[in-house]
């Protein structure tokens, strides 16, 4: 019995094969570290460099950088595990790592870094044996100290990504792949020409609907091809996208946005100076995020109209554009409800912090953030709900007349 690697096995195959590696190697990451005991062995090793005294030269005269450097290190031993207490955030944990540095000017070395005296962490932040994390080296007057500034993520991302892929090529099959290379295609538009363009003083607006047309075009005819149906949906995107936009513009603008409500934006003014147009990254923001519900709502209801009107090729326009409707009623909801978690959910820390300190709710909702956050959801369903008449009647007019040269 020959297996023949064709069409809708091929794609099984493939999918199957690259998630059960994914499951394989997530085991194996998520397998028990090596202890502290177990570890002690292999770093027993004299020289150690203590980071609370500046890194010295063998000559005993201190080593000044001209630039901050950012080591790759591995914690080998922990040290010394304790509670400290600050005056002002409080007691919290604190550890004293020996840490083997792996990459940079260091590599190879073992030094000793204090994680918790000078910055709050968590019990979260606790480092293991066998952690890989980056380790910032910060000249000074008085020689260079190290600091822990964050975990080495690389791997388990690689294999998340990797996860994702296997579950998208083994489900979606073709048209799976070919959504991986809209989206490929789409963070290539984003950050080689979107983000390049604002950096460069380009109106923030323009820029994002622009580029968000090229992304929105490229992705649905290399997903669904060149025919009536794409043609529906990428025109119904364009219009909403436009006034999406548009309706953006006017109540950013309303509601007296400034785009100053964020500690990003302190930081972009510090950087790229007063001229950054911070209203109109509030406006392309907006305009960006409703991208992929949008995509979801134009492309259903145009799949909906020309499978209607391939049941019953009689049904004339003015049928199809009321049972496009009704379909759409469904789809809206649960995109409405989508678009309003999505946010909320990426904006959960502030909320927890606007609840925090008690105001009245009519002054907490007039905050920037608050505010920033209220147009945001606002704005973006209201161009979804405008998607759904908008690509229902052009998916309608086309379908009709689709049928028509047919006949003729």
């Amino acid at each position: 019995m020959t297996f023949r690697l064709g069409g809708l096995r091929q794609y099984w195959f493939i999918g199957l094969v690259v998630l059960w590696v994914v499951v394989a190697v997530v085991f194996l990451l998520a397998a028990p570290k090596p202890t502290v005991e177990q570890q002690a062995a292999s770093s027993e090793q004299p020289g150690a460099l203590e980071s609370a005294p500046p890194i010295a030269s063998e000559s005993g005269q201190p080593i000044t950088l001209e630039e901050d450097e950012t080591l790759t290190a591995q914690v080998v031993e922990v040290l010394e595990e304790d509670i400290v207490d600050l005056d002002i955030a409080g007691a919290h944990p604190y550890q004293r790592l020996l840490l083997r540095i792996e990459r940079g000017s260091l590599a190879g070395q073992e030094v000793v870094v204090e994680h918790g005296t000078f910055t709050t962490i968590t019990e979260e932040r606790l480092l293991h044996p066998g952690d890989q994390v980056y380790l910032e080296r910060v000249g000074g007057p008085q020689g260079d100290r190290l600091y822990i500034s964050d975990y080495v993520r690389t791997g388990p991302l690689f294999w998340i990504v990797a996860l994702f892929v296997g579950l998208v090529v083994l489900v979606g099959r073709g048209k799976g792949l070919r959504s991986l290379g809209g989206t490929l295609f789409s963070l290539l538009v984003i950050f080689a020409f979107v983000v390049p363009q604002i950096l460069a003083g380009r109106d923030p607006v323009t820029v994002s609907i622009t580029g968000s047309i090229v992304m929105l075009a490229v992705s649905t005819y290399l997903v669904y091809g060149w025919n009536p149906k794409a043609h529906a949906a990428v025109a119904g995107m364009m219009l909403s996208l436009v006034l999406t936009g548009m309706l953006a513009w006017l109540l950013v603008g309303w509601t007296r946005l400034t785009g100053m409500g964020t500690e990003e934006s302190i930081y972009l003014m510090m950087e790229l100076g007063p001229g950054v147009k911070l209203r109109g990254l509030v406006l392309a923001g907006i305009i960006i995020g409703s991208l992929g519900v949008l995509d979801d709502i134009c492309v259903g209801q145009a799949s909906a109209v020309f499978e209607l009107i391939k049941v019953n090729r009689d049904l004339d326009w003015m049928e199809l554009f009321r049972h496009s409707l009704n379909i759409g009623r469904d789809h809206i909801a649960a995109m409405v409800n989508t678009l309003l978690l999505a946010y909320i959910g990426a904006s959960l820390p502030l909320m927890l912090v606007f609840t925090i300190y008690q105001e009245p709710f009519r002054q907490r909702i007039n905050r920037e953030p608050i505010a920033e956050e209220i147009v945001r959801t606002l704005v973006g369903s209201i161009g979804l709900i405008l998607a759904v008449p908008i690509t229902g009647l052009i998916a309608g007019l086309l379908a009709r007349w689709m049928v028509r040269r047919e006949v003729a």
